[in-house]
């Protein structure tokens, strides 16, 4: 067999792997391949096709239906197992076509009939290719659009956002103290620990405190650490986490809620460039790079006079503040996206869609959790169902399943129902919604835990 040169060149970066028991058709159709500038290898024979799939990775297979040991049908199943993207055209006599239309069945993407019809091939390796190309772009762009909207591990396109990644590329590289607001849930931490990673500090520690989660005594010691024999229990010296954050990032998160005293060991820190341990006499330099986050409004804690005005203006040199979600609901398809695939890797789903309905849904609620609340709401939809779609009814909001099914009908939607209203109609006052329905706040909050209802309305 002669296969006649076609004239217009294809892309020399596509790879096809010719399966034929037949010499002639192998070296005729190898060669015109390579003319018409594709990469093409071939092979005699089904195990020598598996083998060549095994090892290299090829767009397109042209394999032989009918061959003396294991057949093309045979051939097929196994390349799909392996390579399920590989593109396999089947090259059939044309008394074998009822078998070839079974080979496409089975996930051939077409058959040609021997002896071989130039143009009618052309035309298909054609198709194949472009399509696999825009396939190709298609994922290029996905992922620069991705890259664009990403700033570490912060996603967002909303111009919000994207002034908050110029303000980290301008401020990162500097050693000036940035003061991090916005609400709880808002990734403060993440902002900090992108401003770590993109400064010349960044091969040295970033280390985090919760300062609300430690009680004020604790916290000091926890911040300077201790000397041994500093107080009961202190049987040997502690480096505190400005020691351990030597060179580096120390990252103070909840920094509203530190007590005046120690507001003022912060301070002469933040001016002295040093400290001692407790039950310590001697002065521990120390080189780091303080970011403090909060929640709370500093400024006005300051009027209030329990926020020290002079660790104010030392801690707000640059301000980064983190909009709520609700201010920016043009992120939250990039967010429920990303969310999705870091849990279909952890709980081995494959979610690769959303509901319009839920979208909908997500998009116009207030989120009072912020982007912290949308992450557990993804987890939890990519727990319970299989997939691939993220519906509605997968929502834990307390208003949708109603929405969703009608009148609660068991017991226990019915209490759901009813709770949920009273709250929203008391806009979340838990003593007034208690009193409502006739039970102790302790009772209520564990409905709200157990139902998982969260605020709504603002």
């Amino acid at each position: 067999m002669t296969l006649p040169k076609t004239g217009e060149a294809m892309t020399e970066d596509a790879k096809i792997l010719v399966v034929d028991d037949e010499p002639i058709v192998c070296l005729s159709l190898t060669n015109w391949l390579q003319e018409e500038n594709y990469q093409a290898k071939a092979v005699g024979d089904g195990l020598g096709a598996i083998a060549a799939v095994q090892q290299e990775n090829w767009d397109i297979v042209l394999l032989d239906l009918k061959m003396p040991g294991m057949d093309g049908l045979e051939v097929l199943r196994k390349v799909k197992e392996i390579a399920p993207h590989t593109v396999v055209i089947m090259m059939t006599a044309y008394a074998s076509v009822p078998s070839s239309v079974q080979a496409m069945k089975e996930g051939a993407y077409d058959y040609i009939i021997k002896p071989l019809d130039v143009e009618e091939l052309t035309l298909m390796l054609n198709k194949i290719v472009e399509h696999q190309h825009l396939v190709t772009e298609n994922i290029l762009l996905r992922k620069r659009l991705t890259d664009r909207y990403t700033y570490e591990d912060i996603i967002g396109k909303s111009a919000a956002m994207q002034k908050v990644f110029e303000l980290i590329d301008t401020v990162a590289d500097t050693n000036a103290t940035v003061l991090i607001t916005g609400e709880t849930g808002t990734g403060k931490e993440l902002v900090a620990r992108a401003i770590h990673t993109n400064s010349s500090r960044r091969y040295s520690p970033f280390i985090a405190v919760s300062c609300g989660a430690l009680p004020d005594t604790l916290l000091e010691s926890e911040l300077f650490g201790y000397e041994k024999g500093a107080f009961t229990g202190a049987e040997r010296t502690k480096k505190g986490r400005f020691e351990l954050a030597s060179h580096g990032t120390l990252f103070l998160d909840e920094i509203g809620d530190i007590s005046i005293k120690t507001q003022i060991k912060l301070l002469r820190v933040l001016q002295e460039r040093n400290f001692q341990r407790l039950g310590g006499t001697e002065l521990v330099e120390v080189d780091v790079r303080l970011i403090a986050a909060t929640n709370r409004d500093l400024a006005r804690a300051v009027e209030e006079n329990v926020f020290r005005s002079d660790l104010y203006y030392r801690l707000n040199v640059v301000n980064v503040h983190l909009p709520p979600l609700r201010e920016r609901k043009e992120d939250i398809p990039l967010l429920v996206t990303h969310f999705m695939e870091k849990f279909n890797v952890e709980f081995n789903k494959k979610f690769d869609r959303v509901e319009p309905a839920a979208l909908e849904q997500m998009t116009s609620y207030p989120w009072p959790g912020n982007i912290r609340e949308l992450e557990n709401v993804i987890e939890r939809a990519v727990v319970i169902d299989q997939g691939p779609e993220l519906k509605l009814g997968s929502l834990p909001f307390c208003n949708i399943e109603q929405s969703a099914r009608g009148e609660p009908e068991a017991l226990e939607d019915v209490e759901k129902a009813h709770i949920c209203r009273m709250l929203e109609r008391h806009g979340w006052n838990i003593a007034k919604t208690a009193r409502t329905l006739n039970i102790d706040r302790t009772t209520l909050h564990k409905k709200i835990k157990k139902f998982s209802l969260v605020k709504t309305t603002q």
